[in-house]
């Protein structure tokens, strides 16, 4: 339903059906009083337009996996791959990922039912556009689990954005391994020295001086789906400029920002990743090639249809 419908104005008040005594012929004077509701008619019917086409544009990935692993829609390769010794190769077919064909939160979903080793990934090249001047982008998933009970020991990572070396950057939301409740977390990791100087370990580090929101507390559950986004907001440009941004069904939960988030990585070797010992659902991932406004992303939440409703 379009954000005019829901305020409460006539359909027909948009475009062709709109009265043609609120349609002048002669000179359009927008201050004239008279015409003041024309004007906020014509607001409400352009603005959600607008904002629908600039998340039509900056969409560069979308996997609804309705029909398998790999993406529906991708401006790079939309093939699900794993990392093996080999390189690259297809997500080869057993229990640890599973398709489910009803149940997520639109259609069919991705099952991790037990922690694993098969880690379902996207290239980043052409998709996620790392580069080591002036990088922004912005991932979409949806979530499902009651993480106390449903995750095994040890870190959980239900998304990645990794390359050539962790020490030379990292990004990803967790659990925590060691808290109960389990703390939920998005950092970006950059370079190991500009984090950890003197080698002391993540969980040592304090948590001040680490480049992470953490929450102590958050809406995941199995009897529901939790909406995940968080955004890069130019990285690699310099202290004070590059930052990131957490979201949980569609509201504002912390930001990363005033840290050094210089990386290190070969763009050719940057993976979007899957299900690092996680155990739960995800549905409709989705990367976009800028970082989204808190507005874009609330209207990210409500979608109909998920993200199939700004694919091409």
């Amino acid at each position: 339903m379009s954000e005019m419908r829901r305020k409460g104005v006539p359909k027909k008040a948009c475009g062709k059906g709109a009265p043609s005594s609120m349609m002048p012929a002669t000179h359009f004077d927008p201050m004239n009083p008279r015409l003041l509701p024309t004007v906020l008619l014509a607001s409400l019917c352009l603005v959600p337009a607008r904002a629908d086409e600039a998340l039509k544009r900056s969409l560069v990935l979308h996997a609804s996996f309705d029909k398998g692993l790999d993406a529906d829609f991708s401006k790079g390769d939309p093939a699900a791959v794993v990392k093996t010794s080999a390189g690259l190769v297809p997500v080869p077919e057993n229990d640890e990922v599973v398709l489910v064909a009803e149940g997520g939160r639109f259609g069919g979903a991705l099952h991790f039912p037990k922690k694993g080793a098969t880690r379902p990934s996207y290239r980043g090249e052409g998709v996620l556009g790392y580069n080591d001047k002036d990088w922004s982008a912005t991932v979409s998933l949806w979530l499902r689990l009651t993480p106390d009970e449903d995750l095994e020991p040890g870190y959980c990572d239900p998304i990645q954005i990794v390359g050539d070396d962790t020490k030379k950057g990292f990004i990803f939301l967790e659990w925590s391994k060691d808290h109960s409740p389990r703390y939920f977390r998005y950092a970006i990791r950059p370079l190991i020295e500009l984090w950890d100087p003197e080698g002391l370990g993540w969980e040592v580090v304090p948590e001040e001086k680490r480049p992470m929101v953490q929450l102590k507390t958050a809406p995941f559950s199995r009897d529901r789906w939790t909406h995940a986004v968080f955004t890069l907001e130019r990285i690699n440009a310099g202290k004070g400029t590059s930052a990131g941004t957490l979201y949980l069904d569609g509201k504002k939960q912390g930001r990363i920002e005033n840290f050094d988030l210089t990386f290190g990585w070969d763009p050719a070797a940057v993976l979007l990743v899957l299900g690092a010992a996680y155990v739960g659902h995800i549905d409709d991932l989705a990367a976009f090639d800028r970082a989204l406004t808190e507005e874009e992303v609330a209207k990210l939440y409500a979608l109909e249809n998920g993200v199939a409703d700004l694919r091409p």
